[in-house]
């Protein structure tokens, strides 16, 4: 059996998605659906079982686990709201939760992935590089990207960095996070906002090096993503450590924006707004994953290009209204 918590998210059912197409449905599915309509990523998917995320971890902690045959653990649920302002919560449900499951894991020896996040490497000034040895230098912009960054610190003291593989997941979207409000993808909000108004608003810059628009970002569709963690979870099983999960590519804004105009067929008509002021000081004006390290452990997987994905992604499933497994 396998274990996919968040799997009802955009990754998390993408994950199972891709264990079904290799023929595995031995898994249970742990989330929280509340009032959203997340439950329609799981509509098309095959699972064994599912549990609330609270069920989950206090049968865990119950021992009731103990003896269940697992072959491995994808551990992809948290609160992924980069402004979700409430500490307390994010070291509960993103901090402690991983802590309690990885305890489990490595006490019986389970192989364990977990999601960490590229939004622990703050401004970027030490660059993007997934290594071990230089995380105390971090700092992250948001609580968020700290919570992600307390239980990296916390497994490298006590060992488990050794026994796990972290991934630091670039700017994914894609199929299945049609669910997430607030925290959807410029993808989609591209989609939404092109198909609605026939224009898309962008931020301005606030830095001088860099025009409107012209802002980068590591982004990363979700059908590439899942093939790497398939490759940490069922192919090199060995490889433990932080990984980077990205493209290694930094596109703009405006490069994003201008093929999911070509991808609709409508002329390209972008404003640039203002930014929240609660914003400015947390905004990533660069990200780019050194991928290297994936590469290292035999992941030789073509990765889409941005053309290609957006147009895959706002063609064949945001027009259609479709879902992974809906094909």
């Amino acid at each position: 059996m396998w274990i996919v918590t968040g799997g009802a998210g955009l990754i998390g059912s993408a994950v199972v998605w891709q264990w079904n197409k290799n023929g595995i449905d031995d898994i249970l599915i742990v989330d929280h659906l509340g009032t959203s309509e997340k439950w329609k990523n799981l509509r098309a998917l095959r699972y064994s079982d599912y549990l609330e995320k609270d069920q989950f971890i206090a049968k865990l902690q119950n021992g009731d686990f103990d003896d269940c045959p697992i072959e491995g653990i994808m551990h992809l649920g948290a609160c992924s709201s980069t402004t979700e302002l409430d500490a307390t919560y994010l070291v509960h449900n993103n901090f402690q939760y991983t802590c309690a499951l990885a305890e489990f894991a490595v006490r019986k020896n389970i192989r364990m992935i977990y999601a960490s996040s590229c939004a622990t490497y703050g401004d970027g000034a030490l660059g993007y590089r997934d290594d071990e040895n230089i995380i105390e230098e971090l700092r992250p912009l948001n609580m968020y990207g700290y919570s992600k960054q307390m239980f990296d610190l916390y497994a490298k003291k006590r060992g488990w960095l050794g026994k796990l593989a972290g991934c630091k997941f670039s700017n994914v979207y894609g199929p299945n996070e049609y669910h997430k409000a607030g925290m959807r993808s410029v993808v989609l909000r591209a989609f939404e906002q092109i198909t609605a108004e026939g224009r898309m608003q962008l931020f301005k810059s606030y830095k001088p090096e860099y025009a409107d628009g012209e802002q980068m970002r590591d982004f990363l569709y979700v059908k590439d993503a899942v093939k790497m963690l398939w490759h940490l979870a069922c192919v090199n099983t060995k490889a433990c450590g932080l990984f980077n999960i990205g493209s290694g590519r930094a596109e703009t804004w405006n490069s994003m924006v201008t093929y999911a105009f070509e991808a609709l067929n409508t002329p390209k008509n972008v404003e640039y707004i203002e930014m929240p002021e609660h914003l400015k000081g947390k905004y990533q004006y660069y990200t780019c994953a050194e991928m290297e390290k994936m590469r290292s452990i035999g992941y030789t997987g073509e990765i889409m290009t941005l053309r290609d994905a957006v147009r895959d992604y706002l063609q064949n499933y945001c027009v259609p209204g479709k879902y992974l497994g809906d094909e």
